[in-house]
């Protein structure tokens, strides 16, 4: 297999590694605070729904569990792209360390997890309060910690 064949699996594997763990964290932060699940992954399936002039089908039931579903996809697909990414980019022989690698991997998560909402109008970062930065940047801190723990597990990685 060719060596940016193996990075970008392991960004793969990483990426779905620290998006376990966003998830994870995310959802504790829930039970710690007794808060409600964030309504912007919808928001941004409905907004991408209205761009590209698409339905979603169903009753408003089916629909609001498309909507649901689609959007934690989305969030999936986020990471694991974000994962693929930061393989590719260690490739290159950088960051070299872990904490590069971690601040590299917290970078892309946030530019993967909030750059698609942020320009389709859903949020807008610049008016969050400080409970909710750390509501996002904890759970995005946790995807780095996996994605760098996994990457760095291979020894040719180390």
């Amino acid at each position: 297999m060719g060596r940016l064949t193996t990075a970008l699996g392991r960004g793969l594997i990483a990426g779905a590694a620290g998006t376990t763990a966003l998830n994870a964290a995310t959802y504790l932060d829930m039970v710690l605070r007794g808060r409600p699940a964030s309504s912007t992954p919808e928001s941004t399936v409905d907004r991408a729904a209205d761009l590209l002039d698409v339905d979603i089908p169903g009753d408003d039931a089916q629909r609001d569990a498309r909507r649901t579903a689609l959007g934690s996809l989305l969030g999936s697909a986020a990471g694991v792209g974000a994962g693929a990414v930061l393989g590719a980019v260690r490739a290159t022989g950088h960051p070299r360390g872990a904490a590069g690698t971690l601040a590299l991997s917290w970078v892309l998560a946030m530019i993967a997890g909030n750059g698609p909402m942020t320009a389709l109008g859903v949020t807008d970062p610049r008016t969050w309060a400080a409970k909710d930065w750390a509501a996002d940047v904890v759970p995005h801190l946790a995807f780095a910690a996996a994605a760098t723990a996994t990457l760095r597990s291979w020894p040719s990685e180390a």
